[in-house]
């Protein structure tokens, strides 16, 4: 996977904000298979919400859920 572009300052980057642990990722892919992350989430449900959510909106790209499996970035 490229690697994910710097977010904006104030955005947190590891998969534990202060004591919540945010595990689901929201990657987009588009046309060209470069692969971004959208964001973090506490739950699968919530992350699909999202990634469901976006892809109604952005027909030429896939947006997927996965788990970090602990991993801090």
């Amino acid at each position: 996977m490229p690697a994910t572009p710097e977010p904006s300052e104030g955005h947190p980057t590891a998969a534990n904000v202060g004591n919540v642990h945010l595990p689901w990722l929201v990657i987009r892919q588009d046309e060209n298979g470069n692969r971004y992350r959208v964001g973090r989430f506490a739950t699968r449900a919530e992350a699909q919400r999202v990634a469901d959510s976006l892809d109604a909106r952005w027909h030429a790209q896939l947006h997927a859920v996965e788990l970090t499996l602990g991993r801090t970035e």
